[in-house]
């Protein structure tokens, strides 16, 4: 299993969306929220994909395709 761990910022249009909710329904990918600042205008998420490899790729390439911004964490800051 790999796990990605990604932060995803929210234009105002896409906010109310619940991307994360359908991301873990059309991918075989376990979406843990670790972190997120939601507001009426904007938003962010660090969030943790877990699945197959090439699972969360097409999870992370449907999240930018939805209109959100995607950039993978490379420190543990996270955790930290």
């Amino acid at each position: 299993m790999a796990s990605m761990k990604v932060h995803i910022r929210f234009p105002e249009d896409k906010i109310k969306e619940p991307l994360i909710y359908q991301i873990g329904h059309e991918f075989k990918v376990v979406t843990n929220v670790r972190r997120a600042d939601v507001r009426d205008t904007t938003g962010w998420m660090d969030v943790e994909l877990t699945g197959e490899s090439a699972e969360v790729e097409r999870a992370v390439d449907a999240l930018r395709k939805k209109g959100v911004i995607v950039d993978p964490i490379e420190l543990d800051v996270v955790e930290g």
